[in-house]
């Protein structure tokens, strides 16, 4: 068993917890956690064991009654690899405390990319991930990107992709920020800093990123467009090519009535998925076109879900244990994803 800590319980810490403890072969140690709130309450009702990220957090857990069993450094040193799910520039502060345990640690994408040397999908480079000490997963738009555009790079050879998203304003359970009555230009320079994070795990073509964000909480949606060097692609082609793709998902407007981002999330909820989680890279089969040699596509991505794979995949390559289809078949297998989109 891979004895795995999760450091940081919000959005993203709280899903990959529960994530490793749907696989077989992985044991959650703890969760770590800044303060004593309801997340902390729900995460000792699930049987997980409940850590303070400092001293400071230690007392205020004393002081409500919630059980602590010690401090993250505590944690990390229990278990064989640490997932870093705390927020922004908080990782990379923690990177010396693993190093000084000889732990490794998985750092999420809101970090850079110097973070960890490595940024992953596991996808698109598994394999670079293994026996390494550390490793940044890429964020919610970036690992959607690069599912998508390293699929059809493999199958045309993409020469360059140019990409506006539409953001959301907050996640759903923020309450300091949006949803702004406002479109707000993130940032009004380009290129956004999406496309230059797609090249440190797609290096060979360049992505023009351009970003807003809107007033919605559940997903972003991505517009591509992307040149390829075949000159011989057509609806249909590209079509077979991006149902073959593992952790992709296919709606449509017409069909399927698939209108809107809202109607992804009711489908999520409606099938069972734990939280309304969608794992996949969502595409509209209606809007995929074929124009000479440029593929148009609509695609929308949950932001709190879609790098969970990834994460439980980053362990197992780490750890040198599996290859990349055995390790995304048991991933997909315990996340409900099916194993092939069509």
């Amino acid at each position: 068993m891979i004895r795995v800590a999760v450091n940081g319980y919000n959005v993203i810490g709280r899903r990959v917890a529960d994530a490793v403890t749907a696989q077989k072969d992985m044991e959650l140690v703890g969760v770590a956690k800044t303060r004593p709130d309801y997340k902390a309450e729900l995460a000792l009702k699930k049987g997980y064991r409940v850590f303070a990220a400092d001293e400071k957090g230690r007392k205020s857990f004393q002081a409500a009654g919630v059980a602590c069993s010690g401090l993250s450094r505590e944690m990390s040193s229990l278990a064989d690899i640490v997932v870093d799910a705390t927020p922004e520039e908080v990782g990379v502060a923690n990177k010396e405390m693993y190093s000084d345990l000889g732990k490794s640690a998985i750092f999420q994408g809101g970090e850079e990319h110097d973070v960890a040397g490595l940024s992953f999908v596991a996808q698109c480079n598994y394999e670079k991930a293994r026996g390494r000490k550390f490793v940044r997963v890429v964020s919610c738009n970036t690992t959607a990107l690069c599912r998508v555009l390293n699929a059809l790079d493999q199958a045309f050879e993409v020469e360059r992709a140019r990409v506006v998203i539409a953001r959301r304003g907050a996640d759903p359970d923020e309450y300091k920020k949006g949803p702004i009555d406002s479109v707000v230009l993130d940032p009004s320079t380009i290129p956004s800093h999406h496309g230059p994070d797609v090249n440190t795990v797609l290096p060979n073509f360049p992505v023009i990123t351009m970003a807003m964000k809107i007033p919605t909480t559940h997903m972003h949606l991505h517009s591509l467009i992307v040149t390829v060097k075949d000159k011989g692609i057509s609806d249909s082609r590209v079509l077979e090519n991006l149902w073959r793709t593992p952790r992709l998902m296919f709606v449509d407007s017409g069909k399927q009535g698939f209108k809107s981002t809202a109607n992804i999330v009711d489908y999520a909820r409606e099938i069972g998925r734990p939280r309304s989680d969608i794992y996949e890279s969502v595409i509209w089969e209606d809007s995929v076109k074929a124009i000479d040699n440029e593929i148009y596509l609509f695609m929308a991505v949950h932001q709190e879900a879609i790098v969970i794979p990834e994460n439980i995949d980053a362990i197992r390559a780490m750890v040198g244990k599996e290859d990349k289809e055995q390790s995304m078949q048991m991933t997909d297998q315990s996340l409900g994803i099916r194993s092939s989109p069509k």
